[in-house]
């Protein structure tokens, strides 16, 4: 239970434009006892990700996230970071691991070579089973490719801090909790 007034995760400042607003429910069941398989099947016939997407801006740079899922004590977690309050970009946010493509990388190889180096995700552990809606990032002028990947067991995780102060795992319950 939280102080009145408080959010679980502490006080956070989420920069949002203007045209901001509430999304629709997830599109898997938030119930605590679904498993990270059913939660990547939810998201493959969710029909999310299916359509070309293109940046919204001249320029922007080609990004690739991996948004890992494991199952844990709590049902189905998202693998999230907390980057490094040093950096140039995004300093201090919680962000899935990822980054910029390298000359000829494809986004899946991006994203799962940027893991690799931000967390020791090992490759072979890593199976990705969709994409979703690309989006645009404004302050890095990043045009992102978001992945979907499920690992059949949770790996032990190591932070580079060059990158990363933390590595979270977060139950999709919580994610997709309205009130908080």
């Amino acid at each position: 239970m939280t102080p009145q007034g408080s959010r679980r995760g502490g006080s956070q400042v989420i920069p949002r434009p203007r045209a901001w607003r509430l999304g629709s429910v997830a599109v898997w069941n938030v119930d605590q006892s679904l498993d990270a398989e059913a939660a990547v099947r939810a998201v493959e016939n969710s029909g999310l990700g299916c359509e070309a997407q293109t940046p919204m801006f001249a320029g922007a740079k080609p990004s690739a996230v991996l948004v890992v899922l494991a199952d844990g004590p709590c049902g189905a977690e998202v693998l999230l970071t907390k980057r490094a309050q040093h950096l140039r970009n995004h300093a201090g946010e919680i962000s899935f691991p990822g980054g910029r493509l390298e000359l000829g990388e494809t986004p899946l190889q991006a994203a799962v070579r940027e893991a690799h180096e931000e967390v020791a995700l090992p490759p072979h552990a890593v199976h990705v089973r969709g994409q979703l809606s690309s989006l645009s990032t404004v302050v890095s002028r990043s045009h992102i490719v978001p992945l979907v990947a499920h690992l059949g067991s949770r790996p032990t995780l190591r932070a580079d801090v060059t990158e990363v102060d933390r590595i979270l795992w977060v139950p999709l319950h919580e994610l997709a909790d309205r009130n908080t």
